[in-house]
């Protein structure tokens, strides 16, 4: 099948990717288990593996990379997404090329807004509207594009001002590292169309950061995709879609399961998670980020994510790895 039946595009599906990460608490181990988990995921197959970026009870990204990068040789790291206020984009830039550097080209460096406004409280730093957080990633990623190249940047925005810095050291990768910036809402999309080479579909949350039931159906996954196509234009089909399943139940009776997951739902677990609507069995079915049913049913569910959606790219937490392996192996090379 070709996109062009896929949400409206001529440009061929792209080739099935899997990423492994999402979670970064260090506990059962230490930070060297988390390095463990990455080098599990590149035996399994595992195309990528992506750390968070969170203040709280987990590793520190840029470091981890940096460890990631000398105790794996083939998987691609990188991170799934680092929360722009934290750094200055002219220091993440410098640390980003190194790391891509010391790993042989395999980073590709995953940013956002932020939106955790726990993190912003506890540390101090400040937590502004969502508007100027857009603006400032808007602004970072113009920075980040000329240094990860290697190039002089010379910028004066409206919250950041960098005057012929020379981006140092040259990256592995030509022209430069990928970068994936992650969000849910029109106007980060919108902003993420004008500068990524991926992107990450995530749906949007409450403003206490619970996942809203209503963000996680595949047709929300479609208008997502359509929006990001309006704003990218020409550039649509260079972009790579990704999307992160945070259910995975393997059962030989799909319809059982899903009814048995809106019975969770309606009884508040998990307990991240706002049910701020009821979804059919269909739906559970159907939702990019629910997988229910055997390994030759989930690879089948995500070859039909992909083709309506042409989101190519999936993500899975290191805790499923193990489960989710076999239909890695199934899909593949597709």
């Amino acid at each position: 099948m070709s996109s062009a039946d896929a949400a409206g595009t001529s440009a061929p599906l792209r080739k099935f990717r899997f990423a492994a990460g999402g979670e970064g608490n260090p506990d059962e181990g230490g930070a060297r288990r988390f390095v463990k988990l990455a080098q599990k995921a590149e035996e399994l197959g595992f195309d990528s593996f992506m750390i968070p970026d969170h203040l709280g009870n987990q590793v520190g990204p840029i470091a981890a990379l940096g460890a990631l990068a000398v105790a794996t040789d083939k998987i691609r790291i990188g991170t799934a997404v680092l929360a722009n206020n934290f750094r200055h984009p002219a220091v993440l830039a410098k640390d980003a090329t190194t790391i891509d550097q010391i790993s042989g080209g395999r980073l590709e460096l995953g940013i956002g807004a932020g939106w955790l406004k726990e993190e912003y409280d506890k540390s101090g730093i400040a937590y502004e509207s969502p508007a100027v957080r857009i603006e400032k990633l808007d602004e970072s990623l113009t920075i980040l594009d000329t240094l990860l190249r290697g190039q002089e940047c010379n910028f004066q925005g409206k919250h950041y001002s960098v005057n012929g810095l020379q981006g140092s050291p040259r990256p592995r990768q030509g022209p430069r590292p990928p970068i994936a910036v992650g969000g849910g809402g029109p106007k980060l999309l919108t902003m993420a169309a004008k500068h990524a080479d991926i992107i990450s579909l995530v749906p949007s949350t409450t403003a206490e950061g619970k996942l809203k039931l209503s963000e996680i159906t595949l047709e929300k996954s479609i208008e997502r995709v359509e929006t990001i196509r309006a704003a990218a234009g020409d550039r649509f089909d260079s972009i790579e879609l990704n999307w992160t399943i945070t259910t995975i139940l393997i059962s030989d009776d799909r319809e059982q399961t899903a009814e048995m997951v809106i019975g969770a739902l309606d009884n508040g677990f998990p307990p991240n998670m706002e049910a701020d609507t009821r979804l059919s069995v269909e739906q559970i079915l159907q939702s990019p980020y629910i997988a229910i049913g055997s390994f030759e049913e989930i690879a089948e569910q995500i070859r039909q994510v992909r083709a309506a959606t042409t989101m190519s790219y999936v993500g899975v937490f290191p805790t499923q790895m193990d489960a989710f392996a076999p239909v890695v192996q199934l899909l593949a090379g597709e």
